[in-house]
């Protein structure tokens, strides 16, 4: 076992808030892309990740996969960063509650959206969803990312990140209406040093994967 950091992934894939994640804390890591179709499906990949997708990280011998799971790691396994508030800061509740409030409402609701899922006008069907209607799940971040600069404790998190690449994400692409407080919230985040970074290696080895 090392502390070597590898990193899996693709560089039009959930893995480019990764990217974003690994710059911010600055640790030094290895890429292995992966590209859609066998390569992902190939054994070895699913020792890593049994469901065949990216992102995923190994460190320390241990996977852990799943995007919002692998900003929360970072970000605990590398303090030196500032990245999520002390065990014990009642802040703390806030940046779970909304790192989460991304990983299942958010990515559950712009999911359905997405593939025309219309989720029946009846509060036991509500109910069984869970996050109830896009409109709720929308209004609900509103309300987070206004009247604030950050999401928890008055300082960047992993939580901003993550919800901040959601919603840049989201509105690019259309599956996230535009609104002022969006867009005024991300304005805050996108031109860090660590987002620009990312953003630059992603789209070279996208540009790189395109010519070969």
């Amino acid at each position: 076992m090392t502390d070597e950091l590898v990193f899996y992934t693709h560089p039009m894939s959930r893995g480019r808030i990764v990217r974003w994640m690994l710059e911010e804390v600055g640790a030094t890591y290895r890429t292995e892309i992966l590209g859609y179709g066998p390569t992902m499906k190939d054994a070895s990949y699913r020792a890593i990740n049994p469901l065949a997708k990216v992102p995923a990280l190994v460190h320390r011998g241990v996977a852990v996969t799943e995007t919002a799971a692998i900003c929360a790691y970072l970000a605990d396994a590398f303090p030196q960063a500032g990245l999520a508030p002390a065990v014990g800061d009642p802040e703390r509740g806030a940046y779970y509650r909304w790192l989460f409030f991304a990983a299942g409402p958010v990515e559950a609701a712009v999911t359905d959206k997405a593939l025309g899922v219309v989720v029946p006008d009846e509060p036991r069907m509500r109910a069984m969803v869970g996050y109830g209607s896009m409109a709720e799940v929308l209004d609900a971040l509103e309300g987070a990312v206004s009247g604030r600069e950050y999401l928890a404790g008055g300082r960047f998190s992993a939580a901003d990140l993550y919800v901040g690449s959601h919603l840049i994400w989201g509105m690019q692409f259309g599956s996230i209406e535009r609104r002022p407080a969006y867009e005024a919230y991300v304005a805050r985040l996108a031109d860090r040093p660590a987002a620009v970074r990312a953003r630059e290696i992603d789209d070279r080895i996208h540009a790189e994967m395109q010519q070969g």
